[in-house]
C-alpha cells in the first residue's frame, strides 16, 4: 500500500498535538488550583519567582511553565526570561467571571477517567449511568464551564431574545429553571430580575442542596430548589420555564417538554440552551463538535439510556429538538432565538 507522506505528517502533526494536549490536562488543573494562573495575569514572573509567590517548589513551577507556554497557554519572554499570561488567555483562565471557564472544563475531563471502566462496559452492553452516579468533579466542573457562558450571555443576549420575557420578569413574573443542577442559571437570573420568583429543580438531591448553599451564600432570596423530575415538578403557570444543556440528556425529552407545556401560563415561553450543533453529521465535525461528541458519549448518551430514554445526545441539532418540543410535547411556535459558539438558544411557545 502506498503511503501518502505528506498526509502521514500532518496525521502525525495532529496527533501529537493532541497528546500534548491530553498529557497537559492534569498540569491545567493544577496550575488552576496552585493559583499559577491568577498569578501571571497579575505579572510576568520567572518560575523562583511563581514559587515563591504560590508557596510552591520551584522545580515543578519550572517544568509546568515550559509546558505551558509550549502549548500557547502561556506566554515567555526570551529576554527577560518571564513568563506571563496575554489578555485573551487571562480572560479564559484567571478571570472567574470570564466568557469561557477552560480550567473548569478540565474537570468534565477529569470525570469521565474516572467513569472509564462503566463506560467500556457499556458500549459492550448498552446499558446507561445516571447523573448521580459519576464523581463529584463533573458537577463542580459542569457549574464553573457553563456558568461562565451564562454569565456573559444570559441576562445580556439570550434573555432579551425572548419575546416579552425580560418585561414579565421585570415585573415580578414567575420561572422555573428544569435540571438546574448546583443552581448557577437561576441564582443569576434571580439576582438580575428581583421582583420575579425562580424555582430550580433538578431530580439529583446532592445538587440541590448546593444550589440552596450557593443562594444563601449569595443573599439571594427570591430563587428556591427542590428536587423533583423534570416530568413531576408541581409548579404551575409559570412565565418561563427554562433547560439549560440538560433536555438532551433526560430519558423522556418528549413528556418533559409535554410536562413543561402544561406548568407554563398560556402566553408563557420556554427557554431551551443546547449545545451548538448542526442537523447533519458533517455539519458537526469541527472543534466544537469533537467536544460535545466526546462528552455525549460518555455523559449525555448514559445518562438518558440510563432511564430507558431516546439518548439524543449532546449533538441532536435544531431539527430533531423541534419533532420532541413540538411534535411530541404540544408547543406551536418554535424558533432560534440566539447563539454563541458553544450553545443555540431555542424558543418555544403554547
Amino acid at each position: 500500500m502506498a503511503i501518502d507522506e505528506q498526509r502521514l505528517h500532518a496525521f502525525l502533526g495532529k496527533a501529537v498535538g493532541d497528546l500534548g494536549a491530553a498529557i497537559s490536562a492534569t498540569l491545567i488543573q493544577i496550575g488552576d488550583e496552585l493559583g499559577f494562573y491568577k498569578a501571571l495575569a497579575a505579572e510576568r514572573l520567572t518560575s523562583a519567582e511563581l514559587a515563591e509567590r504560590t508557596g510552591t517548589h520551584e522545580r515543578y513551577a519550572r517544568e509546568w511553565l515550559g509546558n505551558q507556554a509550549a502549548g500557547g497557554y502561556v506566554d515567555f519572554d526570551e529576554a527577560t526570561g518571564r513568563y506571563g499570561l496575554n489578555e485573551e488567555q487571562a480572560l479564559c483562565l484567571a478571570d472567574p467571571h470570564g466568557p469561557v471557564d477552560l480550567a473548569g472544563a478540565y474537570s468534565i475531563v477529569e470525570a469521565m477517567f474516572h467513569a472509564k471502566e462503566r463506560t467500556l462496559e457499556h458500549f459492550r452492553n448498552g446499558q446507561g449511568m445516571e447523573w448521580g452516579e459519576h464523581h463529584p468533579c463533573l458537577f463542580h466542573g459542569t457549574e464553573r464551564f457553563f456558568r461562565a457562558g451564562y454569565n456573559a450571555n444570559l441576562i445580556g443576549a439570550w434573555l432579551p431574545a425572548l419575546e416579552g420575557v425580560v418585561d414579565k420578569l421585570r415585573g415580578g413574573g414567575r420561572a422555573a429553571d428544569v435540571g438546574c443542577g448546583h443552581g448557577a442559571s437561576t441564582i443569576l437570573m434571580a439576582q438580575s430580575f428581583p421582583n420575579a420568583q425562580f424555582v430550580g429543580y433538578d431530580y439529583h438531591g446532592p445538587s440541590i442542596e448546593v444550589a440552596r448553599q450557593r443562594a444563601e451564600a449569595a443573599g439571594v432570596t427570591n430563587a428556591s430548589f427542590e428536587v423533583a423530575d423534570a416530568t413531576g415538578y408541581e409548579g404551575k403557570d409559570f412565565d418561563l420555564i427554562a433547560f439549560f444543556d440538560c433536555l438532551h440528556d433526560m430519558g423522556d425529552p418528549v413528556g418533559v417538554a409535554r410536562h413543561a407545556r402544561q406548568a407554563l401560563k398560556a402566553d408563557g415561553n420556554c427557554m431551551i440552551v443546547e449545545p451548538f450543533a448542526g442537523d447533519r453529521v458533517q455539519d458537526n465535525l469541527n472543534p466544537v463538535g469533537r467536544v460535545y461528541f466526546g462528552a455525549s458519549a460518555q455523559i449525555c448518551v448514559p445518562v438518558s439510556l440510563a432511564r430507558h430514554g431516546p439518548a439524543l445526545g449532546a449533538q441532536a441539532g435544531e431539527a430533531r429538538l423541534r419533532q420532541v418540543v413540538v411534535d411530541g410535547g404540544g408547543f406551536q411556535r418554535f424558533r432560534r432565538a440566539a447563539e454563541t459558539p458553544f450553545n443555540i438558544v431555542l424558543e418555544a411557545r403554547p
